[in-house]
C-alpha cells in the first residue's frame, strides 16, 4: 500500500471531480475551492452522518440554521471585535505575510508559541533565526495584531453605522437564539442545539488544500448543562466525537486527543481538548471540545439587556447554564476522509488507485455497467437494472470505454459496488455480476434478489 500525499490527493480531487480550484478560469483566488459533482456528494454525506448521529439519533439535541449576518453587538459581546486576532508579520525582503505564532510552532512546537505577546513572538523569531517560508530570509517587521473578521456594509451607504461582519463562527447564532429554541422545542436541561453552516475568517496564512481556508463550514453543538455536571458530560461528548470518526472508517492509530495548555485556552474556555489527525503535512485539528462555562450567555445577557436564564420547573431554580461545545470542521473532515480513503494497490499486474470510502460516505454507491454499448439487448437490460437500483441508491450508469477502464474510474470515485450486465444475463440466468471495490472479487446475483443483496451489503 502507498501512503497518500497531498499532491496525490489534490491531483485526484481535480481529476475525478471532488474539489476544483476556485475561479480557475480567471487565474483563481488564493485558497478558495469549489466542490465538484463527487465532492459535493461526499460533503453532503458527511453532513448527513453527523446530523444523524448527533441530532436524529438523540432526543436531547435539536437543530438550528442561524443567519450569517448578525447585529454587530453580537461580536462585541462575544469578544471577537476586541480580541479575535492573529500576530501578523511581513517579510521585508519578499513582502510575504505570515503568522508569527505559526512560524514558531512549525520550528519549535506548539508549546513555545502559545501565550506569547507580540513582542515576545518577534524576539523568538529573531533569536532563533526562523526564516520566511517563501524566500528563506529572516527579516520581518514587528508583529502586530490583525483582526480576522471580514467586514462589510449593510444597505447602500458605506459608513461606520452600517458596518456588519461575516460571522467567524456559527456558535453565536446558537447563543442568541437560546431562549427561542428552549421555549419552542420545550427542552429541559441538559439539552443541545446543533448547527451546520458557513463561517469566514480572514486568515493570514491559509493553506494545505482545504485544511485552512477563509471560507469554511462548521458543524457545532452548544450543549447546555447545570453547573456541577460538566465532567461526565464532557467525557461522554469526547467519546462520541471520537466514535463519529472511527465509525466512518478513520483508523484509531491516525488520530489522537490533545488537551490545550492553560496558556493556550481561549478566553472563554475552562478546558479544551482537540481531536487531531495525522495529515501528510503533520498533525492537525479535526474538532475541538470546549467547556465554555457561562461566558457566552452571560455576555449576551449583559449586552442585550435580555435575561438568558433557564428556569427549572422541578426545583423552581433559575440559573445561567454552562455550555459544553463540540465544534467540528466540516471541510477538514471531508479532507480527512479523502486522505484516509486514498490507497494504491496492484490488480492484474497493474497499479490501481482506489478510494476506500465507508459506504455511508461514498459519493456513488453503485455503478451499472453494460459489458458492451453497441448491443441493445445488453444496454436495454442494463438500463432496467439501473432504474431498479437508482430509486434506493445514488447510482451511475456508465457505458463509455472498456469494462476495465470503467472499473478503474469507479475505483477512483470510491464506488463500493459495480454491477455488470453481460450476455449471460440476457441469454441464460437473469443474473448480474457484482464486483467489490475493495477486494475486486466478483459474485453472480439474480436480478430478482439484487435489492435484498445490496441492502445487506451497503
Amino acid at each position: 500500500m502507498s501512503k497518500a500525499t497531498m499532491e496525490k490527493v489534490v491531483s485526484l480531487s481535480k481529476r475525478r471531480g471532488f474539489v476544483f480550484p476556485g475561479s480557475e478560469i480567471y487565474g483563481g483566488l488564493a485558497n478558495t475551492w469549489d466542490y465538484g459533482p463527487y465532492g459535493v456528494e461526499l460533503k453532503n454525506n458527511v453532513k448527513k452522518a453527523w446530523w444523524k448521529k448527533f441530532v436524529h439519533d438523540r432526543t436531547d439535541i435539536v437543530g438550528l440554521d442561524a443567519s450569517i449576518l448578525m447585529n454587530p453587538r453580537v461580536w462585541e459581546a462575544s469578544g471577537h471585535v476586541e480580541s479575535f486576532s492573529d500576530p501578523l508579520m511581513d517579510c521585508r525582503n519578499c513582502k510575504e505575510r505570515v503568522r508569527g505564532d505559526k512560524l514558531i510552532e512549525g520550528k519549535l512546537g506548539v508549546e513555545t508559541a502559545v501565550g506569547k505577546t507580540l513582542k515576545e513572538i518577534g524576539e523568538i523569531i529573531k533569536n532563533e533565526k526562523i526564516p520566511c517560508p517563501k524566500c528563506g530570509k529572516c527579516e520581518f517587521t514587528e508583529a502586530r495584531s490583525f483582526n480576522l473578521m471580514f467586514k462589510t456594509h449593510q444597505g447602500v451607504i458605506e459608513e461606520t453605522s452600517a458596518l456588519v461582519y461575516l460571522r467567524p463562527e456559527t456558535a453565536q447564532g446558537i447563543f442568541v437564539n437560546f431562549k427561542n429554541v428552549q421555549a419552542t422545542a420545550r427542552k429541559k436541561i441538559p439539552f443541545g442545539i446543533a448547527q451546520i453552516g458557513k463561517a469566514f475568517r480572514n486568515e493570514i496564512t491559509p493553506g494545505n488544500f482545504t485544511f485552512r481556508t477563509r471560507e469554511f463550514d462548521q458543524m457545532e453543538i452548544e450543549y447546555f448543562i447545570k453547573t456541577g455536571t460538566a465532567v461526565d458530560i464532557f467525557e461522554t461528548l469526547k467519546k462520541e466525537s471520537w466514535d463519529f470518526y472511527t465509525g466512518l472508517g478513520i483508523g484509531k492509530d491516525k488520530m489522537r486527543f490533545r488537551e490545550h495548555d492553560s496558556k493556550e485556552l481561549s478566553h472563554y474556555s475552562k478546558m479544551t481538548v482537540d481531536i487531531e489527525y495525522e495529515f501528510p503535512f503533520g498533525w492537525g485539528e479535526l474538532m475541538g471540545l470546549a467547556h465554555r462555562g457561562t461566558f457566552d450567555l452571560t455576555q449576551h445577557s449583559k449586552y442585550s439587556g435580555e435575561e438568558l436564564n433557564y428556569f427549572d420547573p422541578e426545583t423552581n431554580e433559575k440559573f445561567v447554564p454552562e455550555v459544553i461545545e463540540p465544534s467540528f470542521g466540516l471541510d477538514r473532515s471531508v479532507l480527512t476522509f479523502l486522505i484516509d480513503a486514498y490507497d494504491e494497490d496492484e490488480v492484474g499486474g497493474e497499479n490501481r488507485i482506489v478510494m476506500r470510502f465507508h459506504p455511508d460516505l461514498a459519493p456513488i454507491k453503485l455503478a451499472v455497467l453494460p459489458l458492451v454499448k453497441n448491443k441493445e439487448i445488453i444496454t436495454g437490460k442494463a438500463k432496467e437494472v439501473f432504474d431498479l437500483v437508482k430509486k434506493q441508491y445514488i447510482s451511475e450508469y456508465d457505458e463509455t470505454g472498456s469494462i476495465g477502464k470503467r472499473y478503474r474510474r469507479q475505483d477512483e470515485i470510491g464506488t463500493p459496488y459495480c454491477i455488470t450486465i453481460d450476455f449471460d444475463t440476457v441469454e441464460k440466468d437473469d443474473s448480474v455480476t457484482i464486483r467489490n471495490r475493495d477486494t475486486t472479487a466478483q459474485e453472480r446475483v439474480k436480478i430478482a434478489n439484487l435489492l435484498a443483496y445490496l441492502a445487506e451489503k451497503i
